[in-house]
């Protein structure tokens, strides 16, 4: 049997625009990886759309943030420039113990809105 869940979150770019720039940086550094902030390169809808990715993705799992930390939830890209979820502390832990493995994540951004949605395909045997 095959089910999936899914989660999707959206986000005003500006909330990041409007960021004050004496805590923008800590938020930024608490919220993403190293290799999530280079891939972004300052880039307010790039990191909108990574943040709103990092919330579907809790919501996928079922336990929002907070259970599970930003940085558990890293979105990074592949070759062809496709984003991807990399799961780290507890919430590769509870999609481990679920037999949760195959994941897909699509990011979209206008000038004012980024969205994002995580699926995950789930096999169960009957």
């Amino acid at each position: 049997m095959t089910t999936i869940t899914t989660g999707i979150d959206l986000v005003e770019i500006e909330r990041f625009r409007r960021l004050n720039p004496a805590i923008k940086k800590r938020f930024l550094n608490r919220v993403f990886t190293a290799q999530e902030l280079s891939d972004c390169a300052g880039k307010d809808q790039s990191l909108a759309g990574r943040f709103a990715a990092k919330e579907a993705a809790a919501k996928a799992l079922g336990c929002g943030i907070g259970e599970v930390r930003w940085q558990d939830l890293e979105i990074l890209e592949d070759e062809q420039h496709k984003p991807t979820l990399v799961l780290h502390g507890k919430a590769r832990t509870i999609s481990t113990t679920r037999g949760w493995s195959s994941w897909s994540v699509s990011i979209a951004h206008t000038g004012e809105h980024a969205i994002a949605s995580v699926t995950v395909l789930i096999e169960k045997e009957t």
